[in-house]
């Protein structure tokens, strides 16, 4: 429903009628018909004194007519159809044209313009006549017009001088209240009326400067449609003697200004603020260590607790009252008022009489300060919310004459309540953010291995900035015979549900990496587990979470330069080549994790030394406008160059594909390629024969020979012969040897058989089944991995001087 009422002279709604200089009927509209029912063929061509009541001429029968610019405005009577005269409102103006002029006539019935005149005349007195400041701000938060009390008020300055500006104020920035209350309006849509306790200069309204409370209201402006168009500030000044009027605007003031942030320094300097110079002369907030450090607060006595101070303020700039300086130890004696209050939970008052002053007598400086300034009142009130005392709050009076009497006393216990649960939440939200990073840090890899195959860096930014937790994740997984598994995954939502889920399929995947399985079977393995934990979390009785994830595992071979890819649900990886232009390479798109039933595929591509491969999450690619082809054209146009540094590319990324607050969280992951060339690799085929074995330990000798690693020969040997022994004796096939040089050296036998050895403990009468034994003590790793035609067994080896992996 629209109950706006605008003007009623709007030619969309009101009657219009055009005359020829000739006094004939040219036009005759609709809504003219409605009101006097003649229909325009009656009225078109004949002369305008047929619709009047009387036969006077047409300027004659405008009773009460006054010029309005170049035209005419007043009532005049006019004959209905049905024969009753109808009394309108006409505004007439000129129309002058080459073919000729005449009169264009607006009319509307006389209570629709005399209504519309009382808005309009109650619009002019609100803001110009009445006391009540007003101002208008657009959604960028700057004035565009403000009435002269608003002005007066802020100390505005005015285009004109005086009434109504018809702009924005000449000089002057939004006043914090105003611009807090407006960002509120615009936040939220609505803002409750503030009270602030102002003093302000001589005025239109004062003779003398007086203390005032400034009552304070903003709401919304919107269009027809509903689109905000900005904020319509208003302000009403009422005389602050009352002094309960002054308490309620305190109180008021503090539940604006306490708390507007989770930052506990930012918290306790707010208080301090709010209680000088109203309440105190100068006051110190002195808070356990444990708060400080957002820790859980210690059980047992809190008046043997060690304060620290944690914010002080004065009426005074050099701060002449203060011993302690902020992040030191209070210090305050074991009969000290702080102590006594800490012990008991209730506030001491003070008044600083020699009589009373015995408990400053072991600390001199304080009491020198003290005495100096003339420090009459000493209130001390502890900081407690839910059952827990924090630390306590100090107040001292010199320069205010008053006592602090019982209202002072109920006014500040009440202020310092307030702060109290502020501070409670501050600290547990840091504590809560810590543990969430702590949380982060043990699920990511602190630092990513240093591989002979690839060169790697990344980007880990999640969403939710302030917990600086995500459901993304990223990893680089050493594996045997050289290669490198790189892994990029996605789990949906944020925060630090998404991160628990994400640090399961993390670990899920390097354990199901650890098996060396091939990319596509590996998602497999790992849907499997994302459709476990979809059961698990329907089954949970409260707040069950959606399990849900996409990822991308690519595993790359430095000796053959191929990567087998695959994924699930997630986009596929971008390939920068040095000669060619960036590829996205055609990778099979699996369904996302969690939806079961359906299989995944590998490709494998093969890359020269040096090219660059970047896996990612959706949200780079969808971040700037959510166009996912742009986004693919950015990241391609990041990701040229490849042979500039790993992190200048990464910080291109970012700047190119990122806005300042992405929208969704965001991990990438890119690696430059390595490969080890035909010297470091040595492969033969081992006849089945137990004479064999003897050939392939002089082989091996004289390779390592070769490479300079006489010093591993013997253990090396050993290795190569008890793994084709076990070839020849238990397995079939074709047998393969293959020595691998790079930052340890590898040993893997190769055979057609599907079973896996296994590690034993051989007894005393046993004539074998100490090969593997010895193997996995001469051996820094070793395992098995499946390959098409039969199985690997390998066996790596620390190499003197090389630092371990």
């Amino acid at each position: 429903m629209n109950d706006r009422r605008g003007d009623p002279f709007d030619i969309t709604s009101a009657a219009v009628a055009l005359v020829d200089a000739h006094g004939t009927i040219r036009f005759w509209s609709a809504q003219a018909e409605a009101l006097l029912g003649h229909p325009a063929a009656e009225v078109l061509g004949r002369p305008v004194t047929s619709v009047l009541a009387t036969r006077e001429s047409p300027a004659s029968a405008l009773s009460g007519a006054h010029r309005v610019r170049d035209g005419w405005e007043g009532l005049v009577t006019l004959r209905h159809r049905a024969g009753h005269g109808v009394q309108l409102a006409v505004r007439a103006c000129p129309l002058h044209a080459e073919l000729g002029s005449g009169w264009l006539a607006v009319a509307c019935d006389v209570t629709s313009a005399r209504q519309w005149e009382l808005d309009q005349a109650v619009v002019r007195g609100l803001l110009e006549e009445s006391p009540i400041g007003i101002g208008v701000l657009d959604t960028e938060l700057r004035f565009q017009w403000v009435n002269r009390v608003l002005a007066t008020m802020e100390g505005l300055a005015h285009p004109n001088g005086s009434g109504a500006t018809d702009g924005p104020p000449e000089a002057g920035e939004v006043p914090p209240a105003v611009d807090w209350q407006a960002r509120q309006v615009l936040m939220w849509g609505r803002v409750t009326p503030a009270l602030e306790h102002v003093t302000s200069p001589p005025g239109m309204y004062r003779r003398k400067t007086q203390d005032h409370l400034r009552l304070r209201s903003s709401f919304p402006l919107r269009d027809v449609a509903g689109k905000t168009l900005g904020v319509c500030h208003t302000a009403v000044e009422v005389d602050a003697r009352d002094r309960a009027r002054e308490r309620l605007a305190l109180v008021n003031e503090a539940a604006q200004r306490i708390g507007t942030t989770l930052d506990l320094d930012r918290t306790v300097q707010e208080l301090a603020e709010v209680l000088v110079p109203q309440l105190a002369d100068f006051v110190a907030i002195d808070l356990f260590r444990g708060v400080l450090a957002a820790k859980d607060l210690a059980c047992g006595p809190v008046g043997h607790g060690t304060l620290q101070r944690a914010a002080h303020l004065s009426i005074r700039d050099d701060l002449p009252e203060t011993v302690v300086p902020i992040g030191e130890p209070s210090g305050y004696p074991p009969d000290s008022p702080q102590r006594r209050c800490l012990t008991t939970g209730r506030p001491i008052r003070d008044p600083m009489l020699d009589a009373t002053t015995w408990w400053l007598a072991g600390d001199p400086q304080r009491r020198a300060k003290l005495g100096r300034l003339g420090v009459h009142t000493h209130l001390v009130v502890p900081l407690r919310a839910r059952g827990e005392t924090m630390g306590v709050v100090t107040l001292l009076r010199w320069e205010n004459r008053d006592p602090i009497d019982e209202d002072d006393l109920l006014l500040v216990e009440e202020l310092v309540a307030r702060a109290a649960v502020c501070v409670d939440n501050a600290r547990r939200f840091v504590r809560e953010h810590n543990a969430a990073l702590a949380l982060q840090t043990s699920l990511l890899p602190p630092v990513l291995p240093d591989h002979c195959a690839v060169d790697v860096a990344y980007r880990y930014l999640p969403t939710d900035a302030e917990a600086g937790v995500g459901g993304d994740w990223f990893d680089v997984i050493p594996l045997s015979g050289a290669r490198v598994a790189l892994v990029v995954g996605d789990v949906v939502g944020h925060g630090i549900h998404a991160a628990a889920s994400m640090g399961r399929l993390r670990a899920a995947v390097q354990t199901l990496a650890d098996l060396d399985l091939p990319p596509d079977e590996l998602l497999a393995h790992l849907d499997d587990l994302v459709l476990r934990q979809a059961d698990e979390a329907e089954a949970a009785t409260d707040n069950p979470m959606v399990i849900g994830a996409t990822c991308v595992y690519a595993v790359y071979d430095p000796i053959s330069r191929k990567l087998n890819v695959a994924r699930a649900g997630h986009p596929t990886p971008a390939i920068a080549h040095l000669s060619e232009p960036v590829e996205l390479p055609d990778i099979p798109a699996g369904p996302p994790l969690g939806l079961g039933g359906l299989p995944f595929e590998s490709a494998e591509i093969e890359l020269e030394e040096g090219s660059v491969i970047a896996l990612y999450t959706d949200g780079l690619i969808e971040a700037s406008d959510r166009d996912v082809d742009v986004g693919f054209e950015r990241l391609c146009f990041a990701l040229a160059h490849p042979d500039r540094p790993l992190e200048e590319i990464c910080d291109t990324m970012v700047r190119i594909l990122l806005p300042e607050h992405p929208h969704d969280d965001v991990a990438f992951l890119v690696a430059r390629t390595r490969a080890l060339t035909p010297d470091r690799v040595a492969s033969w085929e081992v006849p089945a024969e137990p004479r064999a074995v003897h050939e392939v330990r002089e082989r091996t000798a004289c390779q390592l020979a070769d490479w300079g690693l006489e010093d591993v020969a013997f253990t090396t040997e050993l290795i190569v012969s008890e793994l084709v022994t076990n070839a020849i004796t238990h397995a079939s096939g074709p047998i393969g040897l293959r020595l691998i040089h790079e930052r340890t050296l590898i040993c893997e036998v190769s055979d057609a058989s599907n079973t896996s050895p296994r590690l034993r403990r051989a007894r005393s009468t046993d004539e074998g089944g100490r090969g593997l034994f010895l193997v996995a003590q001469v051996a820094q790793r070793w395992g098995t991995r499946y390959t098409a035609t039969g199985k690997t067994i390998w066996a790596e080896q620390q190499l003197p001087g090389c630092p371990p992996p």
